[in-house]
């Protein structure tokens, strides 16, 4: 019996979630990338993919010292086919201050990788208005 037959996927990938959390709000670039498959990929908006753990850390290291602190993750829906699973969420980021920096959904395909569900694609879009030029 799998890890998300257990106790079901949706536990499974917030408890996963929990862990990216704590890792982001402790400033830990390196835990979040070990999150990610070694073939991971980060699709952020107004950018290109970023592939495998070394840039993924890059990248979350390089949005920790623009001032984001505190990422919070909700799950919305989930769904498990073998070893994929895929998850719909909404998420809040915020500064040192607490001020809302972004809020937006996102969107992850999970794989399970060494007996480990883990991230292996990562899509997020704001909810915010487009500022006013």
């Amino acid at each position: 019996m799998t890890q998300s037959m257990a106790i079901g996927i949706r536990e499974v990938l917030m408890a996963a979630n929990e862990k990216f959390m704590a890792a982001f709000n402790q400033g830990d670039a390196a835990g979040l990338a070990a999150l990610y498959t070694k073939n991971g990929q980060l699709l952020p908006a107004h950018s290109n993919f970023v592939t495998h753990q070394p840039a993924i850390q890059a990248f979350w290291q390089g949005a920790m010292d623009m001032g984001i602190k505190s990422a919070r993750l909700e799950t919305l829906e989930t769904e498990e086919q073998g070893d994929t699973a895929y998850e719909v969420g909404k998420y809040t980021l915020q500064g040192e201050a607490g001020q809302l920096l972004d809020t937006g959904k996102y969107v992850v395909i999970w794989k399970q990788e060494d007996g480990q569900w883990k991230l292996h694609r990562d899509i997020w879009t704001s909810s915010l208005p487009i500022p006013a030029s």
